[in-house]
Parts: structure tokens; sequence; C-alpha cells
């Protein structure tokens, strides 16, 4: 269970900008690291006005020895895609992440912690436009262009703009758990979970079908119910078949994988809000027994219920008395 709940109060999330700085991709962190368990800063390599692709200069203040205190790293975009981190940039990155800081990545901001040779041999993702040209200058790196994030506890990585939010989220759900990150995730009025393997939405390969949305919040709603993958495909009037091509279309997953994901978040947020019996709570996400949520859940989170529970109220309790 170690690793699963971040013992930082408050943690420091530190971006680092770099002009021509996309500012849609600074804002998803700043948006996500807003919340009230974190303190969000932004630094740059030279302090001053850095310039952003929406035409707009913001200014900066702190330069790279902000990065010296974070606990998060965050690059959200390193433009153009092919310039080379200075040595210093990539000395201070390193630095960090050997004292234990988290490096994450938005966009193509991947680029740059590729330069720092942390990501080699390991999976990395990238907007879809940049993962050909991150791969060929990278070649150590396994660049994978098909999902959303990649998240391997000290570096994780994103895909193309909004998934940053998706990758963010994700960060925040390791560190204070599910409920929490569903209690942010509201407050952006964005869906607060979506899984990481699911695939990259590309423009030119995209066809016009409807969005499974209504037919998901539906699902989310009546999780204790029994539901086949009949039952969603009556409610939209399609196949079954048409319905699984839908999710592999627009979830990169089986309807029942996303549904399982769904309860198994459900289960994770009345573990850490409630002292619900396990048998109720199998009820409640429509899990039906506890020795089959004991066995969901230990296959998707490899700890068991009991184990997810007192981890989280262990970590609650060290937070409340660290801030006494």
């Amino acid at each position: 269970m170690v690793g699963y709940f971040y013992a930082m109060q408050p943690h420091r999330v530190v971006a680092l900008v770099t002009g021509p700085q996309a500012s849609f991709e600074l804002g998803c962190a700043a948006a996500v690291f807003r919340a009230d368990r974190y303190r969000f800063s932004v630094c740059t390599e030279r302090p001053g006005a850095i310039r952003t692709t929406e035409g707009f200069t913001m200014l900066v203040r702190s330069g790279l020895r902000a990065l010296d205190r974070a606990d998060t790293i965050v690059v959200p975009g390193w433009l153009p895609i092919g310039s080379e981190p200075s040595p210093a940039v990539v000395r201070a990155l390193v630095r960090a992440h050997r004292r234990g800081a988290r490096l994450v990545s938005i966009c193509s901001g991947a680029a740059a912690l590729a330069a720092t040779g942390l990501l080699d041999g390991r999976r990395a993702t990238t907007h879809w436009r940049y993962a050909d040209e991150l791969q060929r200058r990278y070649p150590a790196v396994l660049v994978d262009p098909d999902v959303l994030y990649i998240d391997h506890g000290d570096i994780a990585t994103s895909a193309g703009s909004g998934t940053g939010i998706d990758l963010c989220l994700q960060l925040v759900r390791n560190d204070h758990g599910a409920a929490y990150a569903a209690q942010v995730a509201r407050g952006m009025v964005m869906p607060p979970h979506r899984e990481g393997g699911q695939v990259q939405y590309k423009i030119e390969e995209a066809q016009p079908t409807e969005s499974l949305g209504t037919l998901l919040d539906w699902a989310t709603r009546h999780l204790a119910e029994p539901i086949t993958l009949d039952d969603l495909a009556a409610r939209i009037n399609v196949s079954p078949r048409t319905l699984a091509r839908r999710f592999a279309e627009q979830l990169g997953q089986a309807p029942g994988q996303w549904l399982l994901a769904q309860r198994i978040a459900k289960c994770r947020a009345l573990l850490e809000e409630t002292d619900l019996p396990v048998e109720t709570i199998a009820v409640r996400v429509g899990l039906s027994s506890a020795t089959n949520l004991r066995r969901r859940f230990h296959a998707a989170l490899r700890t068991t219920p009991s184990a997810y529970r007192r981890a989280f109220r262990a970590q609650k309790s060290s937070e409340s008395s660290r801030s006494m």
C-alpha cells in the first residue's frame, strides 16, 4: 500500500514554463492543483515576461531554484517540440527527481522529460501529433501515442491538452484518494475519472458518432443495479455490437471494463468516506458479494479493501496530526 497517498501537507506543485507557453496546458495543472491540499506556483529558467501561444505574455518571477522545493514538477508543454532544454533545466529536473520529486508532463512537455534520460526504457505518451518526432529524437523512450496518460509513480506523461486534467486528477487520486479527487473534479465540472489507457481522439481518424456521455452518466448513477451490455445498448437504441464499437472508439475499452472501473472507483470512495462493511459496499456498487468485491478490488489495485481503508485512514490521521 506504500505509495497510494502522499504524506505531504500542503503538497507543493511547481509548473516549469518556457516561451512560447501553451496557456491551456498550464491552466489544466493550475485548475486541478489550486485545491486546498496543494500549493501551486510557476517558474522559468529566466524570470521575466513569457510569451504564450495565444498571443499574450505572462510575468513569471521565480527561477529554477523553485524546483528544489517542489514535491511535484509539471512541464505543461515544451514548444517547439524539437527545442532542447538547456543543461541548467536538465540538471534541475534530474536533481529534483533524485531527491524524490514527482515529474509530470502535459502534451509536448514529454520532450523536456525525455531530454533528461529519465524516460529511457520506459513508456511515455504525448499528443499524437508529436509522437513520431518524440520517438525519433529519443529512440530509447517507448512512446505510446494511443493512450491518454501513463503514470509510473515517479514520472507521469499525458497526451494532448485536456488530457492533462485527466492525469492531474489521477495524481490527486493517488495523493488523497478517490473521494477527494471526485470532489476536485466536481468543482471543475469534470468527469471524476478517465482511465489512462483510453485512446486519444485523432481528428483525421474521427468518424461522426453519437457521444456516449448521457449513457455513461446514467450508468454511473445506477451502479448498484445489474447492468448488462444489452441493457446499455437498449438505452440508446443500438445493437450490443454497435455499442461495443462505440466504446472502443470513444473510450478505448469494452463496456464491461468501463463499468467495472466505475464500480471500483465508487468502492474506493465508500471505503474512504464511510465505515460501511465490505458486504454493504459490494451491494451498493453492484458487485453482489464481498467475495466478488475483494477479488475484483485486488485485481485492480493489488491490495484488499480492508488494507486500502486502513492505509487511507492512517494517512488522514498522519496529516491531521501534522497540521495541529
